[in-house]
């Protein structure tokens, strides 16, 4: 694909140009050790690199045009001087691909948690009814059936944009993307004509990037308030922020909820620990998932199927037949022992999870937790989260996560100062997760649930810059003696 350089311009706020703009662009890089012959360099400015730094580097690959906040005189290569060098991004990689965004049926789900379910459950759900549709998300990016290994929540604008592309060649009708409050603030998801979106919760994570629960908030208000008139704004009637993340939306708002009065409502019926009896509506439907939170994520994406055309009974049986989303309390049971793997990393989340198997066992049954924290992030959470791990569970195995470029000892102990001393007794500590997790499962009688948090459906550890090979999942099923390693 080529497109003129005046043509990708369009609508970009530029402050100076150097040298000619009728030239053919190959392609976009914001990466100079992937820039090819002909592309367009774009450099950003970031919290840890300066993309400034690599221009030299670009043009030494064949970079032809420059895009940059500080730009200097180059010989033969164009400079596109803007203000904001990521709002420039979001426009220019739009125009590249011919503004894919606007030949789908786009909906962005943000919040802190549930936009994995959600997401990957609403691109389910319409290729179950027949409709080729797309998906960005954490586990995987598809376009129908074609899939690519997904690196970020939400990937860059030129990644994003591509990816609808494909979508749209690939006759897909609707696209379903997880919106990071980290993707807002960086504006990769500007310029994208959203036909609805969807808001789950907000609770404590990122503030390691955000600062504040206010700007962590605001963040994820912008994707409401650039939403369309034409647009749906579906909000969580049951978290007090909504009202705040809709206040300026040009958007028609409507609610889901459990709990609060709301547009789309659902009651629990019955609850068990492979499926949950619910009535949406006025209809009883049996789902596949399992946990007050997931009957609400199905919520949303019931209310997202009505709001996009599809009728009660067909929506209804659809969800139906939705299974859970990989590493989102997935079950694995041998031995008479229940091992459950879930992603839940944010003390609301883990919390959830506790309450939700609190309610589901048995006297007599116990909850073992396996759980860490994430090294290089948000270290107020750690202390929370064992805290609420220790209180709500019967045993604890604090381990390691991600540890990243920390010492995993250093996080542990972060974690530990949450624990109360009386419940101290009832906590072990293992930093090698692997380890960690045998010695739950090893400790585990009949009829107990053994939950393995904060790492899901990742297949990899990272450690000291390096991603080694590792899958709780894997290891359970070691354990049990399903598989063999």
């Amino acid at each position: 694909m080529t497109r003129k350089l005046d043509d990708i311009l369009q609508g970009v706020q530029i402050l100076k140009v150097k040298g000619s703009t009728d030239k053919q662009i190959s392609s976009l890089s914001i990466d100079s050790r992937r820039v090819e012959p002909g592309a367009l360099f774009i450099a950003l400015t970031g919290t840890k690199t300066d993309g400034h730094k690599f221009i030299p580097k670009a043009i030494e690959k064949g970079a032809i045009a420059i895009v940059c906040e500080i730009c200097t005189d180059l010989d033969n290569v164009t400079t596109i001087q803007v203000e904001n060098s990521h709002v420039a991004l979001a426009r220019i990689a739009a125009n590249f691909y011919n503004n894919p965004s606007y030949d789908l049926k786009l909906v962005g789900v943000t919040g802190t948690n549930g936009k994995t379910t959600i997401a990957t459950t609403l691109y389910n759900f319409f290729e179950i009814l027949g409709h080729k549709a797309g998906l960005i998300s954490t586990i995987r990016y598809l376009a129908h059936k074609v899939e690519e290994p997904a690196t970020h929540t939400t990937p860059d604008a030129i990644t994003v944009n591509r990816l609808l592309r494909k979508m749209v060649d690939n006759d897909c009708i609707y696209a379903f993307m997880e919106v990071s409050s980290h993707a807002l603030d960086q504006h990769r998801t500007d310029f994208l004509d959203f036909d609805g979106a969807i808001f789950t919760n907000l609770t404590h994570d990122h503030l390691d990037y955000h600062k504040t629960l206010k700007d962590y908030l605001f963040a994820k208000k912008r994707l409401f308030d650039n939403l369309k008139p034409e647009a749906f704004a579906l909000v969580n009637a049951d978290d007090k922020h909504s009202n705040i993340i809709v206040q300026n939306t040009k958007a028609t708002v409507y609610t889901f909820g459990l709990k609060n009065l709301a547009d789309f409502k659902a009651k629990i019926l019955e609850k068990h620990i492979n499926g949950t009896l619910v009535l949406i509506e006025g209809s009883e439907v049996w789902l596949q998932l399992v946990g007050q939170y997931n009957i609400s994520n199905m919520l949303a994406v019931y209310a997202t199927a009505r709001l996009l055309g599809i009728d009660k009974i067909t929506a209804l049986t659809a969800l139906s037949r939705i299974k859970p989303v990989e590493g989102r309390f997935e079950t694995i049971t041998a031995n008479g022992i229940t091992a459950i793997v879930d992603y839940a990393h944010t003390p609301d989340a883990l919390e959830n999870i506790l309450n939700e198997l609190k309610s589901l066992v048995q006297p007599g049954q116990r909850i073992i937790t396996v759980f860490g924290a994430g090294g290089n992030r948000d270290k107020e959470k750690r202390p929370k989260m064992g805290h609420i791990a220790s209180k709500l569970s019967d045993l604890v195995v604090i381990t390691s996560d991600n540890p990243r470029d920390e010492d995993p000892e250093e996080i542990i102990e972060h974690i530990k100062q949450g624990v109360d001393n009386q419940q101290s007794v009832r906590v072990l500590v293992n930093p090698d997760r692997r380890e960690a997790i045998r010695t739950a499962l090893s400790l585990a009688n009949e009829g107990d649930i053994v939950l393995v948090a904060g790492k899901g459906h990742e297949t990899y550890q990272e450690i000291q810059g390096k991603k080694y090979h590792f899958d709780d999942r894997e290891v359970i099923k070691e354990f049990f003696g399903l598989i063999q390693l």
